[in-house]
């Protein structure tokens, strides 16, 4: 009887890291439609896809508690079986790829700003630039074109 309860925790340890897997390939998934997004400046649909996010980012951590608490009541022959050890490395690399993306996407953020900050500052330079008049002797000041007329 003990001998069938750990193997049943193992096939349940098993079924836990590849049902993780398929989380890891969704959320994966998601990086790569969130940097398209990012890209296409679309934040409608990036703030919509980032709920959804959100929601499988929650049930990664769900599963990774679930498998914790099965591995801890696994025994040390169990947890050095061959394909539980492969499992979780294939488990590890989704999660660096995971970081990875995320990481790329969060660069991709980092310059979509700085360019609309650029972008900012030169409507400001010739909105400045257009502002401008001439004095009596012919030299530029800055200043609104209303004449010192105010409302």
């Amino acid at each position: 009887m003990l001998s069938l309860s750990l193997a049943n925790l193992m096939s349940e340890l098993k079924k836990a890291i590849k049902s993780q897997h398929e989380f890891l390939l969704e959320l994966q998934q998601i990086l790569e439609t969130e940097l398209h997004l990012i890209s296409s400046r679309d934040a409608e649909s990036l703030i919509n896809m980032l709920k959804t996010k959100e929601a499988l980012l929650d049930s990664v951590q769900k599963q990774d508690t679930l498998i914790s608490g099965l591995y801890i009541k696994s025994s040390q022959e169990q947890k050095d079986d061959q394909e539980i050890v492969e499992l979780f490395n294939q488990a590890k690399d989704m999660v660096a790829q995971c970081k990875y993306r995320t990481q790329i996407n969060q660069t991709a953020v980092e310059q979509g700003q700085l360019r609309l900050e650029h972008l900012r500052n030169l409507l400001l330079e010739s909105r400045a630039k257009e502002s401008m008049t001439y004095d009596k002797s012919g030299r530029t000041q800055g200043g609104t074109s209303g004449g010192g007329i105010s409302a």
